[in-house]
């Protein structure tokens, strides 16, 4: 993430990076699948609102209605645009033609396949016999010589049978070279890395980077950013040393995704080297006027929303995830154990429920985790470190779960605390500069004088994420930083922990947002099921685009807009409707219009 300019602060490399994550099972089962049935309504009742995570204030005039967000998730669709400022696409699924290979004009076709089995170990017989019809040395040594510039790991032997010679390839390493991963075999005067678009349905990055690990063996991926679960999401993903051919295959045997725009570079993808995401979202069964809508929109697109943490970061079960980095912050261990394990309101997967109860009643990791039959859930990974290093040893025992999952605990307390004080400081001082601001100057934070201020806007004005590196505004809200750390046993002048990976630097974070490139429309339709949004994928099979009745009976809301790294849709949209975008109340929407 981290895409807004601030000093470098160590944790603000808050997504997953690409080779290090194992994505870990969804506890709740659902994600974010909203209008998902009794037992989804059921646990969001137990859900975090917005005014729980600090989310209180809004910037527009106009007055809000409601709509429905993400009643079918082909309603969020979000491309990446990529640091050159280009929208990725998903627009070609063919396969770059590679100029042919010196040496390749001695095999047929038929041999080449046969040469390319052998070489992938998909050829049974374990070796190919080139007939050497009109023999003589040089051209043996052509053949011997185009085999192993072209086929890497092969070798050859010239055999005589029935008084004709062959040239028999072979695999050098037999199969004992199954088990290591064929590098070799990659010609020098191509790029090292496949880069390709992934367009995907329902399923978040890491998800979708699984499924393909499992088809390419353990290979090393790398992208920009990681994208929603509930959404149709294009972005570009790079792969060191695996064919645009092989890729290509995938799509024979893939629901939900579709790989293209094959390219080979020299280099990898870095992690927020992205310039931000465009999003087209569609929301349902608006009750807003078509005079709502335009003011509406048009305060979004001239002064833009609060940059608010949105409710993602906050996880969607009953116990919040700031809740366990503010223990983890306290250093008190056996809270941060309780609050991940014990019973929780709300419906979850019967197993996890089970696990709990065993748990409680027990507190024996050994005998919990065997109520969990998937073990990578957060739940599974912190008993199995309980189970390994004992309730003595909790630190390490916690270290089990996955290094960004931890980090995502205490991301989320900064991100809590920065809402809330940005709720304030709109609360004290509205939408001006004023004294005591924080603004940034080539990455450095300074403190706005009076007469500064007049010169500066909102838009400059940042906050900080509390951590040793940052500084504070000077005025009274940024005086409540500290009294609000304190009220959680926290000191401002000490937020190193004693596990380094813990310790906050912080981080500053801009206080509004103006979307670009900011389009809007309402549609009128009459079948609810139907898409209202022409996908990548729709465009590629020559599909027509969605026809909308202008007489239809429901109103929906389609708008587009670009945001930065970091920065959340669903903010966005919540200024636009002036309506909670918590999924408890989305349930209820949903519950309520389905009914």
């Amino acid at each position: 993430i981290g895409g807004h300019s601030h000093k470098p602060a160590q944790d603000e490399a808050e997504e997953p990076e690409g080779e290090e994550t194992e994505p870990l099972e969804e506890e709740d089962g659902e994600g974010a699948g909203l209008g998902s049935g009794e037992a989804f309504a059921e646990m969001m009742k137990h859900g975090l609102t917005e005014l729980d995570v600090g989310i209180q204030k809004f910037v527009s005039e106009h007055k809000g209605f409601s709509g429905i967000l993400k009643e079918r998730y082909s309603d969020f669709v979000v491309h990446e645009v990529n640091k050159e400022g280009k929208t990725v696409q998903l627009d070609d699924l063919s396969v770059p033609e590679e100029a042919e290979q010196p040496g390749s004009e001695v095999f047929t076709e038929e041999q080449k396949h046969q040469l390319e089995q052998l070489q992938l170990f998909k050829k049974k017989e374990g070796n190919v016999s080139i007939e050497m019809a009109d023999d003589t040395k040089e051209k043996r040594t052509l053949v011997h010589k185009a085999v192993k510039t072209l086929y890497p790991g092969l070798e050859t032997k010239t055999e005589e049978r029935e008084g004709k010679k062959f040239i028999v390839a072979y695999h050098a390493a037999g199969q004992k070279a199954l088990a290591a991963p064929r590098k070799h075999s990659w010609p020098k005067s191509r790029g090292a890395f496949c880069h390709f678009v992934l367009y995907k349905e329902n399923k978040d990055t890491m998800e979708a980077i699984n499924v393909l690990s499992k088809f390419l063996r353990p290979n090393v991926f790398s992208y920009m950013g990681t994208k929603d679960k509930r959404a149709i999401t294009v972005q570009e993903i790079a792969v060191l040393k695996v064919t645009a051919e092989r890729l290509s295959q995938l799509n024979k045997c893939l629901n939900n995704f579709k790989l293209g725009n094959f390219c080979y570079k020299k280099h990898p993808l870095k992690l927020g080297e992205l310039r931000g995401n465009h999003f087209t979202v569609v929301i349902r069964n608006i009750t807003g006027t078509d005079d709502q809508v335009q003011q509406a929109m048009t305060s979004l697109r001239e002064t833009g929303f609060i940059n608010y943490y949105g409710m993602q970061r906050f996880g969607t079960t009953a116990v919040p995830t700031h809740q366990v980095g503010k223990a983890i912050l306290q250093d008190n261990w056996n809270e941060v154990i309780d609050l991940i394990l014990k019973p929780r309101p709300g419906a979850e997967k019967g197993y996890l429920v089970k696990c709990r109860e065993e748990w409680a009643q027990s507190q024996d990791p050994e005998a919990a985790l065997k109520k969990l039959p998937v073990k990578r859930c957060v739940e599974g990974q912190l008993l199995r470190g309980l189970s390994m290093y004992g309730k003595k040893n909790i630190i390490t025992a916690f270290a089990m779960i996955p290094r960004n999952n931890r980090l995502m605990y205490i991301h989320s307390y900064q991100s809590f605390m920065w809402n809330t004080m940005v709720s304030r400081r709109i609360e004290a001082f509205g939408l001006k500069a004023v004294e005591g601001d924080l603004v940034l100057r080539g990455g450095t934070a300074f403190v706005l004088s009076a007469a500064e201020a007049e010169t500066h806007s909102i838009q400059d004005v940042v906050m900080p994420l509390p951590g040793f590196d940052v500084i504070y505004p000077t005025h009274h809200v940024g005086k409540g930083y500290r009294e609000k750390l304190s009220a959680d046993n926290l000191d401002i002048d000490n937020m190193r922990h004693r596990v380094r990976d813990y310790s906050l630097a912080g981080a500053y974070r801009r206080i509004l947002i103006k979307p670009s490139d900011v389009s809007w429309s309402v549609i009128n339709y009459d079948d609810p099921r139907i898409s209202l949004v022409h996908t990548d994928v729709e465009k590629l099979e020559d599909q027509p685009p969605p026809v909308f009745n202008k007489e239809g009976k429901y109103r929906a809301l389609r708008m587009e807009f670009s945001l930065p790294p970091s920065t959340y849709a669903t903010m966005a949209i919540r200024e636009v409707l002036k309506m909670d975008t918590s999924i408890k109340n989305q349930t209820q929407l949903n519950t309520i219009w389905l009914n």
